[in-house]
């Protein structure tokens, strides 16, 4: 195991846990105010998908489509974030196969567009959604979900090696 499949396993996995566990919640619970950052549950996993999307997409060269409609039931979050990783750890297994992760691409989305490494965007992705976990689970535990395995790199990678 390499440092790209620690580093974007563990994020996939992390979050399929959150997504996972999101299951005991009713609509209003993930729909609840909770005063941090994105305020509630869903909205926030809908920005950590959409942000996993889209950077995908823009290493990638793909236009950015903002009026596309994007599923935020929690089964359609769960499928999206399903396509989402395995099509953002496709890039990063390419780009670490090829050795480009120090290579440049245009973000279009910056004013004005600014170049920027794969490696650099692999590696903000992955601490942007770390950042949002840890929101994630402050928020759960205010609506009563409390038993969070501890999450960290290490102990996933033992896990997933002896399984």
């Amino acid at each position: 195991m390499d440092l790209i499949e620690r580093l974007v396993g563990h994020d996939r996995w992390t979050t399929s846990e959150i997504l996972r566990r999101c299951r005991e919640l009713t609509d209003e619970q993930l729909d609840e105010v909770v005063y941090i950052d994105h305020q509630t549950v869903r909205a926030t996993l809908a920005h950590m998908i959409w942000n996993v999307e889209t950077w995908t997409d823009l290493m990638l060269g793909i236009p950015i489509d903002r009026s596309v409609d994007r599923s935020e039931t929690l089964d359609g979050l769960i499928e999206r974030h399903e396509a989402a990783g395995e099509r953002f750890y496709g890039l990063a297994r390419e780009l670490a196969d090829d050795d480009r992760l120090e290579g440049i691409w245009i973000d279009v989305l910056d004013h004005p567009p600014t170049e920027k490494t794969y490696g650099g965007a692999i590696a903000h992705v992955i601490t942007h959604n770390m950042h949002h976990r840890a929101q994630l689970l402050y928020m759960l535990d205010r609506l009563g979900i409390t038993d969070w395995p501890e999450g960290d790199l290490l102990g996933w990678e033992m896990s997933y090696r002896f399984r």
